[in-house]
């Protein structure tokens, strides 16, 4: 299995849910980057991400034996670095064929706490979709600053 999925304009199922459109241009980034890039030990997923403004971007994540940074925030301060602040969508590829993955706890609550409304794109069953962080993370901390009442 490629773990690319199903064309962008197929709705994926994921835990039973059909979901929206799955971005297909941003997951064939984030492939080409895995592809090009993932070197083994050290750079091992990609990840891509689109800016409210259309803009893509990618990364690679930094494994370190303290816990490098994985992909998803390496994108992060990547595209904070150049003015992209609202990023809408994010997938990630991981090397060696094993297609899309989904992000790690933590990377899901930078990715709630920074971009409440973003949509990740998973794979499960073989399809692709495009689910609301948070639904990822149904029970996840909230930071104080973002609480109501």
């Amino acid at each position: 299995m490629s773990g690319i999925g199903h064309a962008a304009d197929d709705h994926a199922e994921v835990d039973g849910t059909i979901d929206g459109e799955v971005d297909a241009e941003l997951v064939a980034a984030a492939r080409a980057v895995a592809e090009r890039y993932a070197r083994g030990d050290d750079r091992t997923v990609a990840a891509a991400g689109r800016n409210a403004d259309g803009r893509i971007f990618t990364a690679v994540n930094v494994h370190h034996f303290t816990g490098g940074p994985c992909a998803e925030l390496v994108l992060i301060g990547a595209a904070a670095g150049q003015g992209a602040y609202d990023l809408t969508t994010v997938p990630a590829f991981a090397d060696e064929g094993r297609g899309v993955v989904p992000p790690c706890g933590r990377c899901r609550q930078v990715l709630l706490d920074h971009f409440p409304g973003a949509r990740v794109i998973v794979e499960r069953h073989g399809r692709l979709g495009a689910l609301p962080v948070s639904d990822l993370l149904p029970v996840a901390y909230v930071r104080a600053d973002r609480q109501s009442g």
